[in-house]
């Protein structure tokens, strides 16, 4: 995948390029807010066992979050991979915020605390902590693979089986009664379009640019 000093080619159709996710954005988190729920939302058997375990969820999550970190530093932005993994970094970053801002503002309560077994998902705008929708840790997972899908998944198909783990992710947190059903599909069009926002962008990376030169260039080059 490596490919130094590479720029990113300017394709044609851009901006419908960026009209197509600024909608499929829009209306995912539509479908899913409180006006237009649905009806999916249901509380499972919790399960915290297996590959559903938290410990594992956690392992997903924090992995990828060092892997983009360590493998921008390292690269650069001088390479297509280096540009990727910086676009990754603004994705997440992006999608990150948007999310928290979200779920203060819809403070939706949580399966486990939304009282007995099956509980009620219509519990939205309670504050005091409330934060189940949109999922952050599917948003998180979502926004730091899908550059890679965009950006590798044309020439190396394999890339794409890093779909299965928002797919995990957001099965597992509904397993753990930790979210709803509609906020983990909430996270994946949230992470999933911003990154495609992003890296639709003939400006980005973002963040890289406000980076010393030794980082622009990456660790790696200067061993």
């Amino acid at each position: 995948m490596r490919d130094h000093n590479y720029a990113r080619p300017v394709r044609g159709g851009k901006r419908a390029a960026l009209r197509a996710p600024r909608g499929l954005l829009l209306a995912g988190l539509l479908a899913a807010a409180p006006c237009c729920r649905a009806g999916i939302d249901h509380m499972v058997p919790y399960d915290d066992s297996g590959i559903w375990k938290r410990s594992n969820q956690e392992i997903v999550e924090y992995g990828l979050i060092a892997a983009e970190i360590g493998g921008a530093l390292w690269e650069g932005g001088e390479s297509r991979l280096g540009k990727t993994f910086w676009t990754s970094i603004d994705s997440s970053v992006a999608a990150g915020l948007t999310a928290q801002v979200m779920k203060v503002a819809f403070s939706r309560v949580r399966p486990r605390d939304s009282g007995p077994y099956p509980g009620d998902p219509n519990l939205w705008f309670k504050g005091h902590g409330n934060e189940s929708f949109p999922s952050g840790e599917v948003t998180a997972v979502s926004s730091i693979i899908t550059p890679f899908v965009l950006e590798y998944g044309h020439d190396h198909p394999g890339v794409y089986a890093l779909e299965l783990l928002p797919v995990y992710d957001a099965i597992a947190r509904v397993k753990v009664q930790a979210h709803w059903q509609t906020d983990v599909l909430a996270g994946f069009v949230l992470g999933t379009g911003t990154a495609w926002l992003i890296h639709s962008s003939p400006n980005s990376p973002f963040i890289l640019k406000i980076m010393p030169h030794g980082i622009y260039v990456g660790i790696g080059k200067n061993f």
